[in-house]
């Protein structure tokens, strides 16, 4: 349906149709393997990059498979993909002709990202977006999905045509919105929430990451990137704050080691709880 017309005149063509109608979310909607067994399915989004996203996600999934669920993590970050490293994943991405096999992390996460296919882990992805896009629908399509009860996927940062073609393409249970204290992530933190409102994405809650430091020795909470302002966004759009985390030496150093999923943080479970009663 073009700009000008309206349902009744729709001629279900959806090409160069800006239009956000039922006939068009249906369109371009795309369906996982039929070997595959996928739950929720919750995409984990900020408005730029540097702020988190990948490691929330990757916490997100640890302590889900931690509670006993099976998770797997879809690294849709293509030109930037980060979760095989936190997950200490080298082997390569392998498959039977049919379908294509997530690698398994040594908890049992089942993890798809670009680096498994790449013959050197350094190589820069240097793809055209609609080429980045059709790898993305790939990752879903085509990889065998093993009895799924969460699936978090890692979203490209920003607003632009990747992240639009993940919120078309998969049917998202919601997005949790990552952020950091500092007053400009404002500003991109309500271009996000915008364009999933746009999409008519729920938006599940915010996590603020990197959110003060905790000295070690008498435990004062130090904001080194100044006041949150995580609660003020939140109470603007409705939605709740589903985690808070500190900027801590030891995150780092477990997503360099690839071990991340041994990484157990009590600031990282009132966001499990939320989405294990979704």
């Amino acid at each position: 349906m073009s700009e000008n017309q309206n349902p009744q005149n729709c001629d279900h063509n959806c090409s160069g149709c800006s239009a956000n109608c039922d006939s068009r979310q249906e369109s371009m909607r795309i369906e996982p393997h039929p070997k595959s067994s996928i739950g929720k399915i919750i995409g984990v989004v900020s408005g730029k990059g540097g702020v988190g996203k990948s490691f929330v996600t990757s916490l997100l999934a640890s302590e889900m498979q931690r509670r006993g669920h099976r998770a797997a993590v879809l690294d849709g970050d293509i030109t930037g993909p980060s979760q095989a490293k936190a997950f200490g994943i080298t082997e390569k991405a392998e498959g039977d002709g049919e379908v294509v096999f997530p690698a398994i992390t040594k908890n049992g996460i089942q993890v798809i990202s670009t680096n498994m296919l790449l013959d050197d882990e350094s190589q820069p992805v240097i793809w055209r977006g609609p080429m980045v896009a059709n790898i993305l629908k790939q990752f879903y399509q085509e990889v065998f999905w093993d009895d799924v009860d969460y699936m978090f996927v890692d979203m490209p940062p920003g607003t632009s045509d990747v992240p639009l073609t993940l919120f078309q393409s998969i049917p998202l249970d919601g997005i949790i919105v990552v952020t950091s204290p500092q007053e400009l992530v404002g500003m991109v933190v309500e271009k996000a929430i915008n364009m999933a409102n746009m999409m008519d994405i729920k938006v599940l809650g915010l996590v603020e990451n990197m959110a003060y430091v905790e000295c070690p020795d008498c435990g004062k909470k130090m904001y080194v990137f100044g006041k949150s302002h995580v609660a003020e966004e939140a109470v603007k759009y409705g939605i709740p704050v589903l985690a808070t985390i500190p900027l801590d030496p030891a995150i780092s150093e477990a997503a360099d080691a690839g071990t991340i999923e041994d990484l157990e943080l009590e600031s990282i479970q009132p966001a499990a709880d939320y989405v294990e009663n979704l």
